[in-house]
């Protein structure tokens, strides 16, 4: 969440900067509420200082056998009054903490002023769209002809948006995931395999919750969520933790399945891999000092451009626009790799500098080197998601008989250098 106070002393800046951002967000509301708690602390100050001293002066009467019966009456009244005003208290406070859980990031001046994806900035771009000299199909038509994608399976055994990998198909998934976390485990990223599973307190930490709940798989009597993406337990790793500055930055990566109810997507890629409501994902996380944040969202981003690189895969990095930009983000990056059947780049990784917002919420802190405490800076991204990594293989490396070759850096995991 923002800092209140920065928040409070640089309301109007704060306001112009987050009248970019998309959607609409109850900022108004932050300094009237502040502005009532303060108020209501310095009552209950001066009532309890008040009580304090009244209190003193009854044990004196009463130590002198004199009457202090109308102190006492008194008393009785003012104690219900700090009774009730500190129930109040409460209840503001509880008020300020959900509005502010419900306000986005503040973007970082160097994120682009825009109001959608057409208003990404591209930043660069690795080797050009893939041309045939034949007509290519799409990865869902390639995956059914080669028997190695069964969406018909996964609908009747789920439903829609869910997909059934099958013998070279699924070792394709296995040896992409193992691929990325060498590859990442190789560069200083420490390997986490987490739950699966989360719990209210990680996804509100992350930034899921409140806002978000719409879009989460929640356990049925259990106050438990599927992860809609391995940021969420990994970050949470730390939360309520504080660690030395010395040990930053800390660098994880984790492989786990994602769930995702995707309300509101009605309509959007429903063919194929790049929009399921189960997929797997390598994710990338990193804590860092306010001083460094930057600089790691640059090497952050590398590291995930770098499994594209490897696979020789077109791709673009874009700077998402304030009007674009995620709830908890400061500012991100997207890496799109280039898909011959929708003729332009498709998302791939999101990597995204939250600042302290992410800490702040799940309460994340480190000492410095001159031992003064502070919020860490959290950043994430998809290193990278693997069924789109799988669909931009299918469809990049097909050729005219229908086959599928495999890229060289995979070919060790596979054992095989085409699947037809």
């Amino acid at each position: 969440m923002l800092d209140l106070k920065k928040l409070c002393d640089n309301f109007e800046d704060i306001k112009d900067i987050m009248s970019h951002r998309s959607g609409e967000y109850p900022l108004d509301k932050i300094p009237q509420l502040n502005n009532k708690r303060k108020a209501l602390i310095a009552k209950v100050e001066t009532d309890k200082q008040k009580r304090n001293s009244v209190t003193a002066e009854i044990a004196k009467l009463k130590a002198k056998k004199e009457d202090a019966s109308s102190l006492i009456s008194e008393m009785k009244v003012l104690s219900d009054e700090i009774k009730e005003a500190d129930s109040e208290l409460s209840k503001i406070e509880s008020e300020l903490n959900y509005t502010l859980l419900s306000i986005p990031n503040v973007p970082d001046k160097s994120v682009p002023y825009g109001n959608d994806d057409k208003d990404n900035m591209e930043i660069r771009k690795f080797m050009q769209p893939t041309k045939f000299d034949f007509q290519p199909k799409a990865h869902w038509d390639l995956g059914t002809d080669l028997n190695i994608l069964d969406f018909a399976a996964a609908a009747k055994i789920t439903g829609a948006r869910f997909t059934v990998y099958r013998d070279l198909g699924a070792r394709l998934e296995r040896s992409i995931i193992n691929f990325m976390l060498n590859t990442h485990t190789s560069n200083g990223y420490t390997e986490i395999l987490p739950p699966f599973m989360v719990n209210r307190e990680s996804m509100t930490g992350t930034g899921q919750l409140p806002k978000f709940e719409e879009d989460a798989f929640s356990l049925k009597n259990m106050d438990y969520f599927m992860v809609p993406t391995a940021e969420v337990p990994v970050t949470n790793l730390l939360r309520n933790e504080i660690v030395l500055q010395k040990d930053l930055p800390i660098k994880y990566c984790a492989y786990t399945a994602c769930f995702r109810a995707e309300a509101g997507s009605a309509g959007r890629d429903t063919r194929g891999l790049i929009r399921q409501h189960q997929f797997n994902k390598v994710e990338l996380v990193k804590f860092t000092t306010p001083e460094t944040g930057f600089d790691e969202l640059e090497k952050l981003t590398a590291d995930a451009e770098r499994i594209l690189q490897l696979l020789k895969l077109p791709y673009r990095v874009v700077c998402l626009c304030t009007g674009d930009l995620g709830f908890s983000s400061a500012k991100t990056y997207d890496i799109e790799v280039w898909m011959p059947s929708y003729g332009r780049y498709v998302e791939i990784s999101s990597c995204s500098c939250f600042t302290d917002y992410q800490a702040r919420r799940a309460n994340i802190k480190y000492r410095n080197n001159e031992g003064k405490l502070g919020y860490l800076y959290t950043l994430n991204g998809s290193g990278l998601a693997v069924g789109r990594t799988v669909a931009a293989i299918m469809e990049n490396y097909q050729q005219s008989d229908g086959s599928i070759k495999i890229p060289e850096v995979l070919v060790p995991y596979m054992g095989c250098d085409v699947i037809k």
